[in-house]
This record gives structure tokens, sequence and C-alpha cells, in this order.
């Protein structure tokens, strides 16, 4: 097998060569992804599209659907001959693929449960140390990762209903996301509770203890700013279904935000105790979150196209000034603050109400649950090994959120990092269009669009000794303050960044272990699927309730339902799964 491998990559290689003409050697075209060559500062050789190599990334964390566009196209072309097609998760697109033998070249999960496992069973992953296929193209991996390889072999083991592992457990198939060279910290925070603070200023800063309290700020907010930058009404949030997955997921993610327990299953689990929490008991956190929503709905200050938009129709939203309020740091603070609104003061910054634990992250030298994977039927394996590890390689990592190293982003004289004047425009506006020899799509619609990291933000580049997240770069410090509204919130708060001020305030970290969901028989997961269409069907329902009477009713039919389904059996083995978590983390933490 490896003769015939080794074949296809020198006939791969000679086909580069010729397509690339003087490319093969060239100053102008990119290093080996194995070594952590750059892709070229917006040079390399014309490639003819003839020539290129297709590769298939099934992604079942991408928000497009197609071929690659932009920026990271020119990189795949110029670094590697090859044109990169994505295939989103969507209804039967699991089923039809696996049904077809055939996941794709790079295979990116959501999640390591049922569906990865299943993968593995069925022979549709690439063991990656055949023939040392890691070893060899994926030095980069192999020599900083073995903790998320070692994590790798134990979730892709099978194991019993109590989660011991009782097959052999030493193939590696892949890596989780978000991995660190140390577990000795948090990662960033994700649940920032970012809030239009200027018009908070202009509130008085009155105070906000609770979920009420946030609720009447919000309606405040919209009787002093009741339209956005282009005319258009104003909310104080705006969801979206693109994301949703047992239930939906702002509202679950709303949970996790105030009260610090993390999606689990058909309800949440309590990281500091292992209690587990049953979406659709009486009083849950999960019904308590659908009924904020419904209020906030019946208040005028929910986006009505919340159930039918896309993330990327939210995010111009949020991007125009239509928003007041998001419990995520890329759809508040990230997406708004920018040059323009800096000069008209306005500003979204973090404001925590006191009740609030939100969750934060462990980093882990083991990684998350989102895992990097090659598919077995590639014909192109060596090549696939490559492209993760150069997405492995600090440059790779800073490429995926900030763009093209020189263009972009760099490093300086003392070796740190920063965004060139260009990058900065890049990131405040993802809209911004690139140079034609970089695609000509905008920074956004060129970016990484499988949408999975490698390393996490919070973990440091060890080229420049700093986070990957800009927010701690020497580079993006403001001492003075970008806007008034910045200034006042710092002596609001008397912190200067965001981390700053949650790492003072109440917050839980989820202490990372290695466990994986129990994989579940076709019976539990045919009836798992019945229950959260309706979950998901009905939550959207209730949320638009014209009354509380409505929105009780709706509850009460989304609970009848779901027990017609088998919701009970789903939530008996979401019990046994949270005590098996529990038994991993309790002497950790």
């Amino acid at each position: 097998m490896k003769k015939m491998r080794n074949a296809i990559a020198v006939l791969m290689a000679l086909t580069m060569c010729v397509g690339m003409l003087t490319a093969c050697g060239s100053s102008g075209g990119g290093g080996s992804a194995s070594d952590g060559g750059g892709a070229g500062e917006g040079g390399g050789a014309a490639v003819s599209d003839k020539d290129l190599i297709e590769l298939t990334i099934y992604s079942q964390l991408a928000n497009y659907s197609g071929e690659m566009q932009g920026w990271f196209a020119k990189i795949f072309r110029d670094k590697w001959g090859v044109k990169v097609n994505i295939v989103p998760e969507g209804d039967g697109v699991y089923e039809t693929r696996m049904e077809s033998g055939d996941l794709g070249d790079i295979v990116i999960w959501g999640s390591d449960d049922t569906n990865y496992q299943n993968a593995v069973r069925a022979g549709l992953l690439l063991d990656w140390e055949e023939d040392n296929i890691l070893q060899e193209y994926g030095p980069y991996m192999w020599e900083h990762m073995q903790d998320a390889f070692e994590k790798n072999k134990i979730v892709s083991a099978e194991k019993d209903a109590d989660g011991n592992v009782v097959g052999d457990a030493d193939t590696i198939y892949g890596f989780g996301f978000g991995a660190a060279a140390s577990s000795s910290s948090h990662d960033s925070f994700l649940y920032t509770w970012d809030i239009r603070w200027d018009l908070y200023e202009q509130l008085g800063h009155p105070e906000v203890k609770d979920l009420d309290d946030l609720m009447d700020v919000l309606k405040q907010m919209k009787e002093i700013c009741p339209t956005d930058d282009n005319g258009n009404p104003t909310y104080a949030m705006s969801l979206w279904p693109d994301w949703d997955g047992n239930y939906v997921m702002y509202v679950k993610a709303m949970v996790t935000a105030y009260y610090g327990y993390d999606e689990f299953g058909f309800g949440h689990y309590n990281v500091t105790n292992g209690e587990y929490y049953d979406a659709l008991a009486e009083g849950s956190p999960y019904l308590e979150m659908l009924a904020w929503f419904n209020e906030l709905y019946r208040n005028g200050l929910l986006d009505p196209d919340s159930m039918t938009q896309t993330y990327d129709e939210m995010i111009a939203k949020v991007r125009n000034g239509g928003v007041f309020f998001s419990i995520f740091n890329y759809a508040g603070n990230q997406a708004y603050n920018n040059e323009d609104h800096f000069k008209e003061n306005k500003i979204m910054e973090t404001l925590k109400p006191t009740d609030a634990v939100p969750i934060c992250y462990g980093l882990s030298t083991m990684g998350g649950n989102r895992v990097w994977s090659i598919g077995s039927k590639t014909q192109y394996p060596e090549l696939c090994m490559e492209i993760i590890n150069w997405l492995c390689t600090p440059e790779g990592r800073l490429t995926i959120d900030y763009g093209p190293k020189g263009l972009t982003w760099d490093y300086d004289e003392n070796g740190k990092t920063y965004l060139t004047d260009f990058g900065k425009t890049c990131v405040e506006n993802r809209d911004t269009l690139m140079p034609e020899e970089w695609g000509g799509a905008t920074f956004d619609k060129g970016s990484f669009q499988p949408n999975n990291i490698t390393w996490a933000a919070a973990d440091i580049n060890p080229e420049s000794g700093e986070p990957y997240d800009r927010q701690y770069w020497a580079s993006t410090q403001v001492p003075e303050g970008r806007c008034e509204a910045e200034v006042d919130w710092r002596n609001f708060t008397g912190c200067m960044t965001i981390d700053e001020y949650l790492n003072s305030q109440s917050y839980v970290v989820d202490v990372p272990t290695t466990y994986v969901a129990s994989e579940q028989d076709a019976v539990l997961e045919a009836k798992w699927n019945q229950v959260a269409t309706c979950l998901k069907d009905y939550s959207w329902r209730a949320i638009y309730a014209e009354s509380e009477e409505e929105f009780d009713q709706l509850v009460s039919e989304m609970r009848g339902k779901a027990m017609s389904y088998g919701y009970r059996d789903c939530v008996a083995y979401s019990q046994n799964e949270a005590a098996i978590k529990n038994a991993l983390q309790a002497p950790l933490r």
C-alpha cells in the first residue's frame, strides 16, 4: 500500500511541477507543508485549472457549500496545487456519505460521539500511523500533539456501557480541535455578555443583577436607539437556526452563559458537581431560558427573522448596529467593534449580570471533541496530512484567524505578532475586498470555510511567545482607549480588557478529560433523532408564542410528543453519560 501511495505522490508532484511551470523550487511558491513553509505573499506561478487536484472536505461545522473561494482557496492552489470542495452537514448528508462508503478526503467532525465512532467501525477513516504517514507528512503534529493523539486512541476505541475501553486503543484516526501546549489555564472566554456600552452609558449604568434587570435595560436601549446604521429596526437580540443540534442552540447556550451548565444530551451538565438537568423537566434551566426568549419576542426585542435567517444574515445586522446584545464574543464585540464605530463613539463591551456564572473551557493538551480526520478512501492521504499539518503550524493557525502572512499579519523586529493596516481593516470589517491577486472575494468569503481550528486561541504561539488570540498581543493594546465609551467601560470595570474583567468575576471551568459519549444503538439513535427534531420545532414555536398561555401549551405539547418518541430513554442515556463524565472529572476539580 505504501508503494502505491508513494507512486501517487510522485505522480502528483510531477503533475504539479508541469502545471506550475516554474513554481517548483521557485521563490514565488510556498515551501513544504511538513516544514511549515509559507504560502507565498500573493505570489506563486499560475496553476492551470486542469492540473489542480480536487479535494473534498466534509465538515460538520461548515456554513458554506461548494468550491472554496478567495484568499484561502489561493493558498491551497499556490501551496499544494489543490482546489477544495466543501460539503457541509445537513439533513441526510452524513447518512448518504456513510452509505456511499466515502466520507471525503479531509473529514471534520462536530463531535467525537456516535457518528464519528460509527465511521471508525465502518473503516471509513484513515489510520494516521499506517506506513508512518503521520510521522513523515505530519512532523509538526507528531512533535507537538502527542497527548491529543493519545486521547484520540481512547476516543476511537470500543467501550462498554460504563465507558470502559473494551477494544484496542492503539490507533490514531485524528485529533481534537483547540489543543494546547499546556493544561495550566483556561481558554479565552466565549460567553462575554456583550452589550452596546455607549447606550448603556447614556442610560446611566443601571444595575444589572439578573436577567430581569437585563430585560429592562434592553427595553430602554430600544427606546433610545430604534434604528440601526441603515435605518432598519433594532432588536436586543438576533438568533439563527443554522447551528441547532439537539435543541435550539442559542437557548441552551444562554443556560451555559448564565449558570455555567454545559450542553449535555437533552439537557445540561453541571461541571462543578456532575449533576444533570433534564431539558423538559418542570422548571428546567432550558425551559427557563426558552421562556426568557419568548418574553423578548413579546416585548418586540427579538429579531422576528431569527427562526429563518442564516448566520451570515444575522452577523450583518450586528455589524450594522441592529443588535444591542449577544452572549457570544464573535456575535458581539468581535463583529461590531471597528474604526468607523469607534469614531462615532459606539462600542460593544462586556456587562455580565452579577448573578451570571459563565463557563469557560480548560485548556487541554488533549484537544476537544471536534475531530480532524482523513477519509480512508482518499487518493491523496499524504497531501491531506500535509495540509492539516500546516494548519497546525503557528503560521497556519494564525492564517485561519487573520489571513495570509505578510498581507494581513506578520512578526515585527522583536518577533511579536501584529496586524498590518490592511489586516486591521479586514478583521474589523470582514466584508473588505481582498486584492485581486488574493482572489478578490471579501475577507469573510475567502476565509477558512471548513470552520475548525487546530490550537486553542489562548494557547501560546511558540514563535512569538504570545497567545494566538490577538486581544493579548502587545501590538493591539490601546492604553488610551479607542473611544470615550471604551474609557467609560474601563473606568466602570477597573479593567483594561474583557478577559481581565471576566477573570475577576464569577465563572466556572469545564475541566478537560478523555470523556467521549458512548455509542448509541440503532434503536436509540432513531429515537434521539425524532426527539431532537421535536424539541427544535416546538422550541422555536414557543419562542414565537404570542402569550404566556400559548407558550405553556406549546411546551406541554413538546413534552408529550417527545415522550411518545422515546424521550425517557434518551434522558436515561444522558444521565448515565453524565455519571461517566463526572467520574473522570471529579478527581481533577
